[in-house]
């Protein structure tokens, strides 16, 4: 990775709301105030409104957090995005994430390996990565254990993290250091 395109914003470049945000959200996380958070802080108004539709997702979503996690994680490495994928390998693991399922994650996708619903759900983030769209047995399936409102989240969850892996490769945000 190339240095940072956009240097992570200091208080007087964020603002003191955004700082405060910041740096709660970096002792949540044991890192200082993140580097995705100070670098899009530097755009106020954006990154407030993000951050609202963000915490929606997460972890003010419905799916389960463990599952949210799953996703999250695949979406990394599908992007081979470090940031996110170190920053959410330590939040999986609290979310009750294994080392097992953390490897799993980064391989072929043996549906014998998970539960039908996670088999469903990995399916969808691969389906959606690959062609923004998923095929009808891919959505029957993922219906089997979903309802309308999950199913929603789930697709915006998938999006919103393919988003979020543009933007930090492309800004070249580097991965926080941990504390």
């Amino acid at each position: 990775m190339t240095a940072p395109r956009i240097a992570p914003g200091r208080r007087s470049d964020v603002g003191i709301p955004n700082w405060v945000v910041c740096r709660v959200l970096g002792k949540v996380g044991g890192t200082p105030p993140p580097n995705l958070f100070t670098t899009l802080g530097r755009h106020r108004r954006l990154f407030r409104g993000w951050l609202r539709f963000a915490g929606r997702l997460m972890p003010g979503g419905r799916l389960p957090r463990r599952e949210t996690e799953l996703v999250i994680l695949r979406v990394a490495h599908l992007r081979s995005c470090t940031y996110e994928w170190e920053h959410h390998v330590r939040l999986g693991r609290r979310a009750g994430v294994t080392a097992d399922e953390i490897e799993r994650i980064q391989g072929d996708l043996d549906p014998d390996r998970w539960t039908s619903r996670e088999a469903a759900i990995l399916t969808v983030v691969d389906e959606l990565h690959a062609h923004g769209d998923l095929s009808d047995p891919t959505w029957d399936r993922l219906q089997a254990h979903l309802d309308d409102r999950l199913a929603i989240e789930l697709v915006l969850l998938v999006g919103h993290y393919e988003m979020l892996a543009t933007a930090i490769t492309t800004l070249r945000i580097a991965p926080d250091p941990h504390r």
